[in-house]
């Protein structure tokens, strides 16, 4: 019980900041109905809707695993916050446990309103696709998720807060989250496909226009997800002095 009313309150803290409702939902949802709409920059045709659907949702997750948890891990650090909570009842486990079902719980909101739009677009859904995409969401939150952890868990609250949100436009705009990795020149292309970003957003879009189940890129997002992970458990901080 404890770990759910943390996992609730996690919740509602992520849903009432404005300024992450902006990052997790509004932004993801502004691309995603502009990559279905826009033609791209060239003359070329928009992206489909199911392709446009899955950009948008791999940006909504990256930002609720990776930019949201580091900045607010970071100041939860400098204020004390995140040390006082492992020594309650709840524990160092508990706080985590909470954590992390937190943020699969935003995802679901996230997916619901994502996809809500998407209909209104015209978005079709084909039950093959459930299952690789089930996967992908929980292989992709972990990935980002760990370098979340990572991130707010070792430096102080400033630098996360620049890092973090730099990283996010990144990846966004140069990382695969958006655009297919094909459409990046040279060698850009084949380094973005390694990344968790274009894995993400390549899984995602692979999964929306042919179904199946993306074993490349789920490989490499167990990679990061495994690295940062472990990464984040050796140099984790409890506070930030």
């Amino acid at each position: 019980m404890k770990v759910i009313s943390q996992a609730r309150f996690e919740t509602r803290m992520i849903l009432r900041h404005g300024e992450q409702a902006l990052l997790n939902i509004i932004l993801p949802a502004l691309a995603m109905i502009v990559l279905a709409k826009v033609p791209v920059p060239g003359g070329g045709a928009p992206m489909s809707i199911s392709a446009a659907y899955a950009s948008g949702l791999a940006l909504a997750w990256t930002s609720t695993a990776f930019t949201s948890q580091a900045i607010a891990l970071a100041f939860d650090r400098r204020s004390g916050v995140l040390r006082m909570l492992s020594t309650t009842p709840l524990g160092p486990g508990g706080l985590w446990a909470g954590k992390l079902l937190a943020v699969g719980l935003v995802a679901l909101v996230e997916f619901i309103v994502l996809t809500a739009i998407g209909l209104a677009l015209g978005l079709g859904f084909t039950s093959g696709v459930i299952l690789p995409g089930l996967l992908t969401a929980l292989f992709g939150l972990a990935a980002f998720l760990g370098l979340g952890l990572l991130l707010g868990g070792t430096l102080r609250p400033e630098a996360v807060l620049a890092l973090a949100n730099i990283a996010w436009v990144a990846l966004a705009g140069g990382g695969g989250l958006l655009l297919p990795v094909d459409d990046y020149p040279g060698i850009w292309s084949t380094i973005i496909s390694y990344l968790p970003s274009g894995a993400l957003g390549e899984a995602m879009r692979d999964i929306a226009d042919a179904g199946g189940l993306p074993v490349a890129h789920l490989a490499v997002l167990a990679v990061w997800a495994i690295g940062g992970g472990l990464a984040a458990a050796r140099f984790f901080r409890w506070d930030s002095k």
